[in-house]
């Protein structure tokens, strides 16, 4: 297969969305045809169909790349987990259908629409991923291997005191959770590099780092930092122990989806309220988790209306542009504004004040509430643009994250300090994707975070020029 795909075999991507819009009329054809095609997007992709993959590694050592780790966990979420949503919108509970349930018809409609912009989304992302995915193939720095399991660990080590000294500077905190994140994913690498080189030292601080932070995790009240750390220590130890992982790490993962939902609200109740402290509140919410009732219904409000954003996105296609015009460029105006550092620049609006105008606007919450609804990326797309919005937003963002990863081992001499440190480290925010102002200040500071390393990297000979 030639490298550089035919214009054909990106269209096929969106393939599926343009199927979706010729069963309009039919909401729930329209709606599973657009679910299923993120499926036929992933398969074209991570095939190496639509582009061959790269081959300078084997696929398991390069998972932490865009086109798999980023595209399964921000595409999956995107448009993926609507499905319980669309079922309880159908009259199912708990996969049950509930007797003389009336189906609000114009609900149905919507959530179909709103999947149908998460699959051109999805194929827009995807392409964006693709077109830029051709990584070096002459490396011009690189590190020697014995020096690598060291210094991955004392990257770890470093980060966290640098990172609370920025928390500690009015207006600089942003990098705290820059160098936060990179610390956790500098000492989960270097525990699975650790582990077959048979480093007993390095293994038992490594060991104590992950732990420590999967503790921290545990006790912050939410749901994507525990997942994360097993799911991120998975995929480092899967190139040398494939069976193992997936043995263990897929039906561990699989449980956290079942107990989680209980763990968290309960532990939201005890710890939020200030009832109890954190580690109190963590005993009760695990107690809670597993001895807890058949009839409880907190897994599937977790399922239908928290693990996915589709119940928010219906009201912003419901308000816009029939209510509230779309933003055009307002959105990127104000990701400018965010961009400034509060320490050069203390009366800066507050960023979460700006998004959330738009929530409150949509009548998405109440002004009064104390609640956060933050929007997502293709939220914020489709605000800005609609539907030539979504496609124009989220293949930049595919397109992006393509090019810092890129970037990155450019930098860092490969695969292993470049993508799997570096840009998973600090642009951990593609991840997920946030609203514009979130997202777009993230980015850019991480940027110029990675330069910072690579100077610090080049000036201690950490990295040589070959």
């Amino acid at each position: 297969m030639q490298n550089t795909p035919s214009i054909e075999r990106y269209l096929l991507l969106f393939l599926p969305w343009g199927i979706s819009l010729l069963f309009i009329s039919d909401p729930i054809v329209s709606y599973s045809i657009a679910w299923l095609g993120s499926f036929f997007i992933f398969y074209l992709s991570l095939s190496g169909w639509v582009r061959s993959l790269p081959s300078d590694l084997p696929v398991s050592e390069q998972l932490m790349r865009p086109v798999f780790l980023v595209q399964i966990i921000f595409a999956g979420y995107m448009a993926c987990t609507s499905i319980f949503y669309f079922f309880n919108v159908l009259g199912y509970y708990n996969f049950e259908k509930v007797n003389y349930y009336l189906v609000d018809f114009e609900k149905l409609r919507i959530t179909a629409q709103c999947q149908r912009y998460y699959c051109l989304g999805h194929a827009a992302f995807t392409s964006g991923i693709i077109v830029f995915m051709k990584y070096p193939k002459k490396k011009k720095y690189a590190i020697q291997k014995d020096k690598l399991a060291n210094l991955l660990l004392m990257t770890a080590l470093i980060s966290v005191p640098v990172a609370i000294v920025f928390l500690r500077i009015p207006g600089l905190s942003q990098f705290y959770f820059q160098l936060n994140s990179l610390s956790f994913i500098a000492g989960t690498l270097a525990l699975a590099l650790a582990i077959p080189l048979r480093k007993i030292g390095n293994t038992l601080i490594c060991l104590f780092l992950y732990l420590f932070n999967f503790y921290q995790a545990f006790i912050s009240g939410f749901k994507e930092p525990i997942i994360i750390s097993i799911l991120v220590l998975g995929i480092f130890l899967y190139p040398n122990y494939k069976k193992l992982v997936l043995l263990t790490f897929g039906p561990v993962l699989l449980l956290l989806f079942v107990f989680l939902p209980t763990y968290v609200s309960t532990f939201r109740q005890n710890a939020w309220s200030g009832d109890e402290n954190a580690e109190d509140a963590s005993q009760i919410a695990l107690d809670a988790a597993l001895n807890k009732d058949e009839g409880d219904d907190t897994n599937w409000g977790f399922l239908a209306y928290r693990l996915s954003e589709i119940d928010m996105f219906t009201t912003f296609v419901q308000s816009t542009p029939a209510k509230i015009d779309y933003y055009g460029i307002t959105l990127l105006k104000q990701s400018t504004i965010a961009i400034i550092p509060r320490v050069f620049w203390p009366d800066k609006p507050t960023t979460e004040d700006l998004i959330m105008e738009r929530v409150y606007q949509a009548g998405v919450v109440n002004r009064g509430s104390s609640v956060s609804a933050k929007p997502a990326y293709v939220v914020d797309a489709y605000l800005s643009g609609g539907p030539f919005g979504i496609f124009l937003a989220l293949f930049i963002y595919g397109a992006v994250a393509q090019i810092i990863s890129v970037k990155a081992e450019t930098l860092f001499g490969g695969y292993t300090l470049g993508t799997a440190l570096i840009f998973s480290g600090l642009f951990q925010i593609f991840w997920r994707g946030l609203s514009f102002e979130f997202l777009i200040n993230s980015v850019f500071w991480s940027y110029i975070s990675m330069i910072v390393i690579f100077r610090i990297f080049r000036s201690r000979n950490l990295l040589t020029e070959i």
